[in-house]
């Protein structure tokens, strides 16, 4: 482990949280903020909150100091109790946080007060709290803040509980200039050893008042409080990178956490208890713990190959931290080029791993959903644990200060440093607009397994006509296929029939296979993405609602149940989708070579990057179109082969003017 460095904490932030609390020396008697029917006194709370004479705002460092003793007398106050009597007294007001077990299992915590577990115990703390006082939020407010600092700021809350009550909870959370405990923890700057378990004791205090003072509101208001959903993990598979980490994987792991610079030696009580607390099954706890010291341990990274030592530190209040996205931009405040992916290597592995797990908006956004209390903790997917903690080994790996190849070359090392060096990103626009095109092609194939009336049917039904304009259309249709075979994977072209070997689900997981760089994508390339994946998710509806009506109306076909002019228009949809397979087909075959070539955007110049735009959104309104046309509310078959006629038309003539990017290429 690294010992360099022995505290991430800077001088003022240390003595804030380490001495501060600790100097004024008397004794405070627990009677005078608790009842003798067990409720919190908070008027004697608040008065030890102190103000600046300036402009009445908190007074953060005379606070602190007065309300150490305060806090002295709580941690005391419930060592004195037994569980039983604890749970007794208490439990009842941990309910509106919808995690009384988690209190209560804080209480056991605190009565040994060993270090890491305090560490981790007021991290859980801090995030069910916060969910919960956006619960309440809720109460009076619409849009919960998302900062924990600007939520117990809110006005919301001050009408509950009272601002000088609010105040107080400012002094041990959600302020940079307080002891702002979440914060140091959550972004991996305190050591178990720098903080005071006798604030966990508060806090656990306060949050039992909050509960009595949330009851008395809601009796007055005559309201009830609802909890809000947690987030459950979707497409787990789509998370599953490493194998699955046996005994054998996790005892390596604890030798690799001794010997790595990627570890701060102040921090190793945090990793060992990370590994063990996965190897009991705690696999939140295994997470909460391990993803502030990868946030620490890159931090270091970062600081050092960017050459600002004093980055490393926690930022004073008028100062931003260093944290996970600064780290992961492509440049510094100053900007200057962020030196730090480049030494997480090609094919930016840890990156791209990062900003899945991290940071995109489809991700799983471990982090925040974790420090925002948005999942529960009782039943976090091990697979999720998984990944992390075996992330968290290869970067062991990589940065070790000792000949570290016995350990790269170890068997079970291995297999993690292999996939580590493969990882492609999931999460990214990129990645979700392929796999939406893949489901569309699916979904689109579906379509000849429907049932549906025999050609003769067709045929025979008087008045009716249309193959003309289907030839019409499938002509266009070749001639623009055709064309494309040039930029299409050899051996995967038929000169007889091009529309049904080019416009295949095979053709686009070749295509997909080109490997396109995600990290840092510029704005153009974004916005490409964005009006391609809307053109995509109005395919997919088109064929989802061609779908359901080709069902109900071959069911209606064969009850005899359709009016004559009901029957020309299902012969009407049948004529129509022959042509509207192949023309969706066709638009996600370009989406797909649009993509391969994304990174060409930003070498159009203005002019042709304009047009560019213009030709893509006027093929999503043709898609918006197709939706509305072929809803079971409108059924306008008729327009629909008008309109796959114009935009065939569009794309052969944009097509011929070389202003796609595939045309670039050559």
């Amino acid at each position: 482990a690294s010992d360099s460095v022995t505290s991430c904490l800077s001088p003022a932030v240390h003595y804030r949280i380490c001495k501060l609390g600790f100097e004024k020396k008397d004794t405070y008697d627990i009677n005078n903020i608790l009842s003798e029917k067990g409720q919190v006194c908070w008027q004697a709370v608040t008065e030890h909150v102190c103000y600046l004479e300036s402009d009445q705002s908190v007074d953060y460092i005379k606070s602190i100091r007065s309300l150490g003793p305060v806090c002295e007398s709580v941690d005391l106050h419930f060592k004195s109790l037994t569980k039983e009597q604890f749970a007794a007294q208490y439990a009842l007001w941990f309910h509106w946080t919808n995690c009384t077990k988690l209190f209560l299992d804080i209480f056991d915590v605190l009565q040994y007060t060993q270090a890491t577990e305090v560490a981790l115990g007021l991290m859980k703390l801090t995030s069910c709290l916060e969910r919960a006082f956006g619960d309440v939020y809720l109460l009076i407010g619409t849009d919960c803040p998302f900062l924990l600092r600007d939520l117990l700021a809110s006005e919301q809350l001050a009408v509950v509980f009272g601002k000088a009550v609010m105040n107080v909870l400012r002094v041990f959370i959600g302020s940079p200039y307080g002891l702002n405990l979440r914060n140091v923890l959550w972004h991996g700057f305190a050591s178990p050893q720098e903080i005071p378990a006798k604030y966990c004791a508060m806090l656990l205090f306060l949050t039992a008042g909050l509960g009595q003072l949330l009851q008395t509101y809601l009796l007055q208001t005559n309201r009830n409080l609802l909890h809000r959903p947690y987030v459950i993990f979707v497409s787990l598979d789509e998370l599953d990178v490493f194998p699955d980490l046996n005994p054998e994987t996790l005892s390596v792991a604890e030798e690799l956490v001794k010997l790595s610079s990627f570890v701060l030696k102040a921090m190793l009580p945090f990793w060992m208890a990370a590994l063990t607390a996965f190897k009991q099954n705690r696999y939140a706890d295994s997470v909460i713990l391990l993803l502030p010291q990868l946030e620490g341990g890159l931090r270091l990274l970062f600081t050092t190959t960017n050459k600002c030592p004093n980055r490393l530190l926690t930022a004073e209040p008028s100062a931003l931290y260093t944290t996970f996205d600064e780290m992961l931009a492509k440049h510094l405040h100053n900007e200057e080029v962020n030196q730090l992916p480049a030494v997480l290597e090609e094919p930016a592995m840890a990156s791209e791993f990062l900003w899945d797990f991290l940071n995109h908006q489809e991700g799983p956004r471990i982090r925040d959903r974790l420090s925002h209390g948005e999942i529960d903790l009782e039943t976090f997917p091990r697979e999720v644990a998984n990944q992390v903690v075996a992330f968290a080994i290869t970067l062991l790996c990589r940065f070790s200060n000792e000949d570290m190849f016995a350990f790269k070359e170890h068997l079970a090392i291995k297999p993690l440093m292999k996939c580590a060096s493969c990882y492609r990103s999931q999460f990214h626009p990129i990645s979700r607009l392929r796999k939406q095109v893949l489901e569309c092609m699916k979904s689109i194939y579906l379509w000849s397994k429907m049932p549906t009336v025999p050609e003769e049917h067709v045929q025979m039904f008087k008045g009716f006509q249309g193959n003309d304009e289907a030839s019409t259309l499938i002509s266009m249709l070749s001639e623009i296929v055709s064309e494309l075979q040039e930029y299409m994977p050899q051996n995967y072209c038929s000169s007889d029939d091009p529309v049904n070997s080019i416009l295949t689900e095979r053709i686009l997981i070749e295509l997909g296979n080109t490997h396109i760089r995600t990290l840092y994508s510029p704005r153009p390339v974004l916005e490409v993405l964005l009006i391609l994946r809307k053109i995509s998710t109005q395919c997919h509806r088109v064929s989802e609602q061609v779908i359901a009506s080709t069902e109900s109306r071959y069911k209606q076909w064969v009850n005899k149940s359709l009016r004559s002019r009901q029957k020309h228009n299902y012969l009407r949809m049948l004529n129509s989708i022959k042509c509207l397979s192949p023309v969706l087909r066709l638009i996600l075959v370009l989406i797909t070579l649009e993509l391969a070539n994304i990174h060409l955007v930003c070498q159009k110049n203005p002019f042709d990057y304009q047009q560019y735009l213009k030709f893509l959104k006027s093929i999503l309104q043709y898609t918006e179109n197709l939706v509305t046309y072929t809803s079971p509310e409108k059924n306008k078959w008729d327009e629909t082969m008008e309109l796959m006629n114009k935009a065939l038309m569009k794309i052969r003539k944009i097509s011929d003017r070389k202003l796609m990017l595939m045309q670039l290429v050559t």
